[in-house]
């Protein structure tokens, strides 16, 4: 519930555990290390991108240099790659669990580490996986999908016939953090995402106690036209503008040139 909103019995906001800001402060931090100082061991942390495609790689690696950072359970599409982005949080070791909807071939450490069964791998179909992120940061406490009934997914879930398919039901995820990368923000925490860069990343940022966005860029307030808004600032925390810009390739493929 929002400051202020509600009524005689509504029930009280719970308190986040990491420091807010004020609404008249900026919420412009100015390194990623900064930004992510106080996130603890054992968080839930969700991370943006497909493959590596807007994936706050600053946020990882200022995350994977902490020492007193451990047993995390990270949520993300895919590992990121060798040295780079959620990559890094696997050649770092800080990584107990995670929930994904693939194993990429790009990140080593990662797979080794899943194939090896050092870390515990919960595999859910893309769809689901961003849908049951969709749920947790709308408040919706689960939802009935065709999607994986009758096979391993469904084991464990209640099931349901309806209109006679079978569904099974699907519960949401939230985050105790969450690491998103976005192309512009304001101030206030308003951002825009570019392209097929944005993919995961609006669904995260509103599914998590304390949401991060690492940006190209920081605009005045009011630059962005508010038809233009993908997240609203309401969902942001902290802002800091990446140090590093690089955007690599995951998986180059090239085919021979003739001559």
């Amino acid at each position: 519930m929002l400051p202020g909103a509600g009524g005689p019995g509504a029930a009280p906001r719970q308190a986040s555990p990491f420091g807010v800001r004020g609404r008249s402060v900026s919420k412009i931090f100015p390194s990623s290390r900064a930004a992510v100082a106080d996130v603890p061991s054992g968080a839930t942390l969700l991370v943006g991108g497909f493959g590596i495609c807007g994936m706050p790689h600053n946020l990882c690696r200022a995350l994977s240099e902490r020492t007193d950072v451990t047993g995390l359970r990270l949520v993300s599409n895919a590992g990121g790659m060798d040295g780079w982005g959620a990559g890094l949080l696997f050649e770092a070791r800080k990584v107990r669990a995670v929930l994904a909807s693939r194993v990429g071939p790009a990140c080593k450490a990662y797979e080794g580490q899943a194939m090896a069964g050092e870390i515990e791998l919960e595999l859910v179909p893309q769809g689901t996986f961003a849908e049951r992120i969709r749920a947790g940061g709308a408040g919706i406490g689960g939802f009935f999908t065709p999607t994986g009934a009758g096979t391993v997914v469904a084991e464990g879930k209640e099931s349901r016939v309806i209109g006679g398919r079978e569904y099974i039901l699907e519960k949401p995820i939230r985050g105790d953090v969450a690491f998103v990368r976005a192309w512009k923000a304001d101030p206030a925490g308003n951002l825009v995402y570019r392209l097929s860069a944005g993919n995961f990343n609006p669904v995260m940022a509103m599914a998590a106690a304390l949401t991060i966005a690492e940006v190209e860029e920081v605009v005045p307030l009011g630059a962005i036209p508010p038809g233009q808004v993908h997240t609203p600032g309401i969902f942001v925390q902290r802002v800091v503008v990446g140090e590093v810009a690089d955007k690599p390739i995951e998986i180059r493929t090239t085919r021979p040139r003739k001559g």
